[in-house]
């Protein structure tokens, strides 16, 4: 056991169970949501890094699983969490219908999808902004999907649209080109991909090139990590999901809850993504009138659902698996060194 008191050690690797949900929409180029639920002293974590990401990537995931299965999470400083919707790369009415059915003050909009979006981008912001009306904040991701030229040149007509932006999340790809851009507009920037996808996470001079620290304790390491991250930063955050079933989203709701400061909504609403959960309904992580409930233990699944949402491919099973026992092994290897 480290020194931070996660025992690596004390989960079932061999019991884990591998899940595969449909989404409701194409979402982050995929429709199918896979990963791992795994199972320890304190109750389950969730194993789901997405597949392009290599063993060393994953590892920070595979420690927020553990970290929940077997110390589960801080004490919470506030019972619930403010959240936004989530508007996906949808049409203008789709997205209208999202945004004024959520029960949410603020909204996150997808943009930059695929190349020449713009017009289809500006259209679903607009609508957005019809659905909340003018005390609605709109904000939009593009997910790293501009060079600093297009992103200085779009930022512009996306606030008009939106009748005033409150930020825009991960604009380009890297802190260079976000601190570039940020210079020369008036919208705040919002780093993501920036801090959790960086070497150290820890050591990311993130301030002179954002506003808005978007933490997600998935792939950063679990609450206790992220809550450095927060502090390193020295910005306010915004804690956002990284599209998990309601076991490790509940992970991402106790780190918002953990914060000190918590200014902005949170983008946590993301289990209407998923076309299914893996725990009962009763205690499914979906928003009341824009907030999400604070959990105090890792919720446990229904074996049922477990049983309903297996993956039953041999070979896509075996994958998991094996990527389970590799990223433990660098998991190990990276907390000894």
């Amino acid at each position: 056991m480290s020194s931070d008191g996660i025992d690596l050690d004390s989960v079932d690797l061999e019991g884990a169970r591998v899940y595969a949900i449909p989404l409701t929409t194409r979402f982050r180029g995929i429709t199918v949501r896979e990963g791992m639920l795994i199972e320890g002293p304190a109750g389950w974590g969730e194993f789901c890094p997405f597949r392009e990401y290599d063993d060393r990537e994953a590892a920070g995931w595979l420690l927020s699983a553990v970290e929940a299965a077997t110390l589960g999470w801080p004490g919470a400083l506030r019972d619930r969490v403010s959240i936004n919707c989530i508007v996906p790369a949808v049409g203008p009415d789709r997205a209208h219908e999202i945004a004024s059915g959520s029960g949410c003050g603020t909204a996150k909009v997808k943009v930059a999808d695929h190349p020449g979006s713009l017009a289809d981008d500006l259209a679903r912001v607009e609508a957005v902004r019809d659905a909340l009306g003018p005390s609605g904040a709109i904000r939009i991701d593009a997910n790293g999907g501009w060079d600093t030229d297009t992103a200085i040149a779009v930022i512009h007509q996306f606030d008009q649209a939106a009748g005033g932006l409150q930020y825009v999340e991960q604009p380009c790809r890297t802190l260079d080109e976000l601190a570039v851009v940020r210079r020369h507009v008036t919208v705040r920037i919002a780093a993501d991909e920036s801090i959790r996808r960086a070497g150290d996470p820890l050591r990311v001079a993130v301030a002179g090139a954002a506003d808005i620290a978007v933490l997600k304790c998935t792939p950063l390491g679990g609450v206790r990590r992220s809550v450095q991250v927060a502090e390193a930063a020295g910005l306010p955050c915004v804690v956002s999901s990284a599209l998990e079933t309601s076991v490790g989203l509940a992970a991402q709701v106790a780190l918002a809850a953990t914060l000190p400061e918590l200014d902005f909504a949170c983008g946590l609403g993301t289990l209407s993504l998923l076309h299914g959960d893996l725990v009962p309904e009763a205690e499914a992580l979906r928003p009341v009138e824009g907030y999400l409930p604070v959990p105090h233990t890792p919720p446990r699944p229904d074996p049922a659902l477990l049983d309903a949402y297996e993956v039953t491919d041999p070979n896509q099973a075996a994958w998991w698996r094996q990527r389970l026992r590799r990223v433990h092994a660098e998991l190990t290897r990276i907390r000894i060194s």
